[in-house]
């Protein structure tokens, strides 16, 4: 059965995420979105702990049950910081855990090195290498996965804190690292050109911070289970056996894709980077490097073959841009969205499968043809920058042409 998994997850108590998330609008919107299977995010704080034993019945596979039958995983984020090879680091870690008890296990031992209670995400003077080896003597099992790995400064590859390879984070721990995300700002025929990542999966989730649907499973990994079961879900992750692909939100469309500065309204691609040697031309400060220059840095072959993805951009953007409406959250865009949803079940099946002719059965013919070509990779994209977002760019041609060419769908997967 194929899973639509997001295990980059975040709950009410994490810094900047919306204090309105629960794990029930979780669920709600995850099926809405196309999503059949969360992590439960940030499991060491204790209050979003203790709901989570509270609400959800976790089964001898170490899958956790809510009362409508949706699966969630153990998953929680950790920030660290500290100090090797003669500069400060700063990484984010996803960490995954087979059980409750194994992830009461990871709570205590962090508590011995700080507070949980704090932050969602809470922060640790942990190296990386001390931190996969405390973890991997607490349970094999656990699975640490460098969380959004190219942004600027908090992703592995980073261009603030980061290291240039996974051997010169881990040393001699890599080899308990089997999967990278590539975050928005990345995409997997990126990540690809690393020939060190050639035998390790490259998964992206959402790193939500609220449970609406233009952040919950905007990016999204594909597992093709025969049975519901930690194990199962490992296995892929770690051989490639059930791992079908990643459903990722276009690079340009991340925060951090172009180099830049935000307040001085200026980006750049990198040759024009190359040209400025990495100094804004407005307040002649450092710019804030961003993936893709880091990714052209570190690149070091050209691969033969990329691992099945897709590309979307989430359906509430299409909608915003095509009516200029500031908010997602607006009356309008809720009396579209929810109609579509009505009509076709889920975000995702909406993006990907629906045809023309089914679309234009219940909305206007620009906003279905807009659906088409973001499924097709046709849409301009303003690539976003030191901290905010793409652009979509709407010419007067755009949306003009009817759509025949087919393309991937969840079917491909």
């Amino acid at each position: 059965m194929k899973f639509i998994s997001d295990f980059h997850i975040h709950g009410r108590f994490a810094r900047a995420c919306s204090k309105d998330i629960t794990l029930g609008k979780l669920e709600e919107y995850a099926r809405i979105k196309g999503i059949n299977m969360l992590g439960v995010g940030d499991f060491t704080h204790p209050i979003w702990s203790k709901e989570i034993k509270e609400s959800l019945k976790e089964d001898e596979n170490g899958i956790l049950w809510s009362k409508n039958k949706f699966p969630f995983i153990w998953q929680t984020e950790i920030s660290i910081v500290y100090s090797q090879g003669g500069r400060g680091r700063r990484l984010h870690h996803l960490v995954l855990a087979p059980n409750g008890g194994v992830a009461d296990q990871i709570t205590e031992w962090l508590k011995k090195k700080g507070r949980v209670d704090y932050d969602g995400r809470p922060i640790f003077g942990i190296s990386s290498i001390q931190f996969v080896d405390e973890l991997m003597s607490i349970s094999k099992e656990i699975e640490v996965i460098p969380a959004h790995c190219m942004t600027p400064w908090f992703g592995l590859y980073g261009s603030k804190s980061g290291f240039d390879s996974l051997k010169e984070c881990f040393e001699e721990k890599e080899k308990y690292i089997h999967a990278v995300e590539t975050g928005i700002s990345a995409d997997p025929k990126m990540l690809a050109q690393f020939s060190h990542l050639k035998e390790k999966r490259l998964v992206s989730f959402s790193d939500n911070h609220s449970y609406w649907p233009w952040r919950l499973g905007r990016e999204a990994t594909v597992l093709d289970l025969k049975e519901v079961s930690y194990e199962n879900i490992i296995k892929a992750i770690r051989t490639g056996n059930g791992f079908s692909g990643t459903i990722e939100c276009p690079a340009h469309f991340g925060k951090y894709h172009f180099s830049g500065h935000r307040d001085c309204g200026v980006s750049f691609n990198p040759e024009e980077t190359k040209k400025l040697k990495g100094v804004c031309p407005v307040c002649k400060k450092g710019l804030t490097i961003g993936v893709e220059d880091r990714v052209e840095e570190l690149a070091d072959t050209k691969p033969k073959n990329v691992q099945n993805f897709i590309e979307v951009i989430p359906l509430t953007e299409l909608i915003t841009s095509l009516y200029n409406i500031q908010q997602p959250g607006s009356k309008k865009v809720w009396e579209i969205y929810n109609n579509l949803i009505k009509n076709f079940e889920s975000e995702y099946k909406i993006l990907l499968e629906v045809s023309y002719e089914s679309l234009i059965k219940v909305i206007d013919e620009k906003l279905a043809r807009l659906i088409l070509k973001n499924r097709e990779q046709k849409l301009e994209v303003k690539p976003g920058y030191d901290g905010l977002y793409g652009e979509i760019i709407l010419g007067k041609n755009e949306i003009a042409e009817k759509p025949v060419k087919k393309q991937k769908s969840l079917t491909d997967f």
